[in-house]
């Protein structure tokens, strides 16, 4: 009686409390074989560790998959670093994994972080001294064990997207003693024979299996390659001494191939494409060099001889024509002018004043008889008429005008 109840959550958090509170179980290291694994979208891993009498659930979260240098498979040995708690909402306690290593490769990951740091001071791994791949190679050099999936890999990849690269297979081995060696002479064997790119690389495996890839002698031999050189060893986890040192990483021998050796399909395609815009160029220019053309055309036709002459000639008949309307006009006008002074001329003849009944005397002499006083009585006088002449003699002078106006 008076007994406390709790609710279910309560009692979680209070469990989940005192795990958090044990300091063993805020950093422990457990070894065992990996199951049921799982690879969440989210980028989380679920897997479950467990031995001959045990098992224990286990999760790494993305945000700590910096501690993971290698893919996580079904049934691998594996020490598994990190804190065990409750997941308060089922109840359930698990391991919440910072980093995971193969079982028994401790002392190899020390050898590799500090061969890493090393050659990460000498400048191996500087982005300064990386070479660029080349971008359209006719020589592609590999260096890989002859059998396996990684040289069936790359062969596939590469005779797919062009088989016209040339793909020269040095047989290096890449695993176990001697297997170093044998790719330092593969890359340097290579680089002599003037390839114009070089995969180096294998399938994946554990840390034991890759190391040949993590000696010194390998990264220096890389590095001092002329040839841009790719390593592609292991999977998409695998980190080995050599991609660092490489001048491009592939995560795969697949994915190296493909980096290494540009599509021809697509090559045709571009060259399609840069073909037609060329055109399209070409055209346009034409189009502006063939309008300035004629511009040029037009103003130097103003200065050819016979368009000059031509035109002239056009100026002259032109000039003519309008010369001879201005003397037609003139002529016109002085006709007119002439017509009229003829008209007052004519008003003016004494033929004119004849016809009328007047008439011209003159004397014997010839003169012309002005005045009544210069005749002379007796004297013979000739009166000039329109049809005739008639002479007559003086015989008596009236002088005085009211005598002519009697008579009229």
């Amino acid at each position: 009686m008076g007994q406390s109840v709790y609710s279910v959550r309560q009692i979680n958090a209070y469990v989940k409390n005192m795990f958090s509170q044990d300091y063993l179980l805020g950093s422990v290291s457990v070894r065992g074989e990996v199951s049921n694994c799982k690879y969440h979208p989210s980028g989380h891993i679920y897997f479950t560790l467990k031995d001959q009498a045990a098992v224990l659930n286990a999760v790494m979260f993305s945000g700590n998959r910096g501690g993971l240098s290698f893919q996580l498979r079904e049934g691998q040995q594996v020490v598994a670093t990190g804190s065990v708690n409750i997941y308060e909402r089922d109840g359930k306690y698990q391991l919440y994994a910072k980093k995971i290593v193969p079982d028994g490769t401790g002392s190899l990951y020390e050898r590799f972080e500090a061969l890493k740091e090393e050659l990460a001071d000498r400048g191996l791994f500087a982005p300064e001294y990386k070479q660029p791949i080349p971008r359209y190679i006719r020589t592609l050099g590999i260096v890989t064990a002859s059998t396996g999936a990684a040289v069936r890999d790359i062969v596939n990849v590469a005779s797919r997207r062009n088989p016209y690269v040339q793909l020269v297979l040095y047989p290096a081995k890449v695993q176990g003693e001697g297997a170093a060696d044998t790719i330092v002479s593969g890359i340097e064997a290579l680089e002599a024979f003037g390839v114009d790119c070089v995969i180096v690389g294998r399938g994946g495996g554990s840390m034991e299996d890759l190391w040949a890839f993590n000696e010194e002698k390998v990264a220096q031999a890389i590095f001092d390659c002329s040839v841009p050189v790719i390593s592609a060893v292991g999977h998409e986890t695998d980190f080995t001494i050599a991609d660092f040192t490489a001048d491009l990483r592939a995560p795969t021998p697949s994915a190296a191939a493909e980096l290494a050796v540009y599509s021809y399909e697509d090559f045709q395609a571009a060259c399609k494409e840069r073909e037609r815009r060329l055109k399209t160029a070409m055209g346009r220019r034409m189009d502006r060099l063939s309008q300035a053309l004629e511009q040029r055309a037009l103003r130097l036709s103003r200065f050819r001889p016979d368009i000059q002459a031509a035109s002239l000639r056009q100026y002259l008949d032109s000039a003519q024509d309008r010369l001879k309307r201005a003397m037609e006009r003139c002529l016109t006008q002085a006709e007119g002018r002439l017509a009229l002074l003829a008209q007052r001329l004519q008003g003016c003849s004494p033929l004119e004043k004849l016809t009328k009944g007047f008439a011209l005397v003159t004397k014997e002499d010839g003169s012309r008889l002005r005045s009544a006083l210069e005749a002379k009585p007796g004297e013979d006088l000739t009166l000039w008429l329109s049809d005739g002449a008639v002479t007559a003699e003086v015989k008596e002078i009236r002088p005085g005008r009211e005598e002519l106006w009697k008579n009229r």
